[in-house]
């Protein structure tokens, strides 16, 4: 979906421990259609936590330009393992973990959709993650 693939950022959305929703902007490192999505994030930051504890999660893309919003809903996983975190590795990113792909604070997010739901004008359309399988 070209709103996806234009868009660095996603805000991103985890439940707190009295299940309030919590967002933040993040990069989007990598995706596979509307189905999956890959993350970086520090392993000490508060989400990591809120998502071991409830791997229920949200993304929304925005272009506000144009009034188009995507929303996905599924589960985050975290991948702590050296394998993952240096497959996903690039240049640049010793910024914000300053020990390499091997550093304990790099974590690597990894959001499974459920559904979606896509705005665009005032129309919306929910779907089933697995319906958007090829959708451009």
């Amino acid at each position: 979906m070209r709103l996806v693939e234009t868009s660095r950022d996603a805000i991103v959305c985890s439940i707190d421990e009295e299940g309030y929703p919590n967002g933040k902007a993040m990069f989007r490192l990598r995706n596979d259609g509307l189905s999956t999505f890959w993350f970086s994030t520090n392993t000490s930051s508060i989400r990591i936590g809120q998502w071991l504890r409830n791997p229920k999660a949200a993304i929304y893309f925005l272009d506000a330009q144009d009034f188009h919003g995507l929303m996905l809903t599924g589960e985050m996983k975290i991948h702590m393992d050296e394998e993952t975190k240096k497959a996903f590795w690039k240049q640049g990113d010793e910024m914000y973990y300053p020990l390499g792909p091997t550093d304990p604070d790099y974590s690597i997010l990894e959001f499974t959709a459920i559904k979606g739901n896509y705005y665009h004008g005032l129309k919306k359309h929910l779907f089933l993650a697995e319906e958007a399988k090829g959708w451009s």
